[in-house]
């Protein structure tokens, strides 16, 4: 099902939707610099927050099943079940109906994501992607920078470097961080970069303006940050505290994360995007990421699978996959190895400057085994586990400068609730 006109090689292709009138987008795939066009002001390679916070506060064939062009989903003979179904090359494509999808409740969900400055909205069951919506002139190609979403990005590099023998998380980073040996940072392991509860140095300004939208060299402005906790004892979303994982993860595969992140993941996923990096070459690992929706549905599905992808290739480990994506400190249930998560219990929010904080779950009603990763503006990659369902949202922040988290609650709950159980 796609939403709007699908852009064919030269013209535009008019997909009609079940009689409703079909919103017409341009043809081209032209990149964007930002998220969106009236928001697209950059710094160090990084979009300023405070400028942000200002701003915002193919076509398918229903079948139903794999198509021509891939054998991702082939039954193996005598087995009563169809193997899981994987992008490769591309994405294999289906209806609502035959995926258990309400079709009117999911309408419902798109309108909600259209009235909400969004600019792609794709949906996934079980690996077959069964709707695209787009935008304000986007099509299945069109990249933006999706922030903070870049984190979980990260968390996974991490993941395959451990699995890989590169290194533990258990072990201090100032193994790989010389200047944190011998002083106040030694006791920081890299487990506690990836659960924000390194107690390194934070205030709203150093870390959104300083380090994110101005320094040169972000890593080394971060690894020369101070210590303001003890390690484990306080939890805060702390960019400078996670861009010090570049060191880490550049000493320890012995070259350019970027490099890392294309032979490993990129790559495997057959995912076009690409690590932002900052003036000094380092990759940037709180943002900068840049992706289509389609691409962020990769990564989604790759987590929903455990770490498998096609052909029964290992990218990351089930293990990692399990402990990425459970609490990784009892100062947030909310928050994993760098996703944010849906279990019970008391969770802490980014601080904007101020910090928020409650009890319950993020997204009430959902399921406990839910998680995302969510960038500035609500981009978002989210993933439902119980349904099946991947879906990936790249955008403005909303109408009427509608906060993330409700934004995030509100589209992932209408999209989940139109799944027929």
């Amino acid at each position: 099902m796609v939403r709007g006109a699908k852009a064919a090689s030269s013209a535009i292709e008019m997909v009609p939707r079940r009689g409703r009138p079909v919103k017409e987008r341009a043809a081209n795939g032209d990149k964007l610099g930002g998220v969106t066009g009236r928001c697209a002001v950059r710094a160090g390679g990084f979009v300023s927050a405070l400028v942000l916070l200002a701003c915002g506060s193919g076509s398918t064939e229903p079948t139903g099943a794999p198509g021509p062009e891939s054998d991702a989903g082939t039954v193996a003979p005598d087995s009563g079940q169809v193997a899981e179904v994987f992008p490769d090359p591309d994405w294999v494509t289906g209806s609502v109906e035959a995926a258990n999808v309400d079709p009117a409740l999911l309408d419902d969900a798109i309108d909600y994501a259209e009235a909400q400055d969004t600019n792609c909205l794709v949906v996934t069951k079980d690996g077959v992607l069964i709707s695209e919506s787009y935008w304000n002139g986007w099509d299945d190609t069109t990249e933006a920078l999706v922030f903070s979403v870049t984190k979980s990005f990260s968390s996974t590099l991490v993941g395959i470097a451990q699995d890989q023998g590169l290194l533990d998380i258990e072990q201090s980073a100032s193994r790989y961080i010389s200047e944190w040996a011998g002083g106040d940072s030694e006791a920081v392991t890299v487990r506690h970069l990836l659960s924000n509860d390194s107690g390194r140095e934070w205030d709203f300004v150093t870390d959104y303006v300083d380090m994110a939208a101005t320094a040169d060299d972000k890593t080394q402005f971060a690894i020369a940050l101070g210590q303001q906790h003890p390690p484990g004892q306080h939890w805060e979303y702390n960019n400078s505290a996670i861009q010090t994982l570049e060191r880490v993860l550049r000493m320890a595969t012995g070259g350019p994360v970027q490099d890392f992140a294309q032979a490993n993941l990129l790559d495997p996923l057959g995912m076009q995007s690409s690590m932002g990096t900052d003036t000094a070459g380092n990759a940037v690992m709180f943002s900068d990421l840049e992706a289509s929706c389609r691409d962020l549905a990769r990564l989604g599905l790759l987590m929903l699978r455990g770490g498998r992808w096609a052909g029964g290739a290992r990218v990351v480990s089930e293990e990692w996959v399990k402990e990425a994506t459970t609490p990784s400190t009892p100062l947030n249930s909310a928050y994993g190895y760098l996703w944010w998560l849906n279990h019970e219990g008391h969770w802490v929010l980014p601080s904007a400057p101020d910090r928020v904080e409650g009890d319950g779950r993020i997204i009430p009603g959902g399921r406990e085994d839910a998680f995302a990763a969510i960038g500035l503006g609500s981009q978002i990659i989210a993933v439902d586990p119980g349904s099946g369902i991947v879906y990936t949202r790249i955008g403005g922040a909303g109408s009427g400068g509608l906060a993330a988290d409700e934004l995030v609650r509100e589209l992932t709950s209408r999209i989940v609730a139109a799944v027929v159980e």
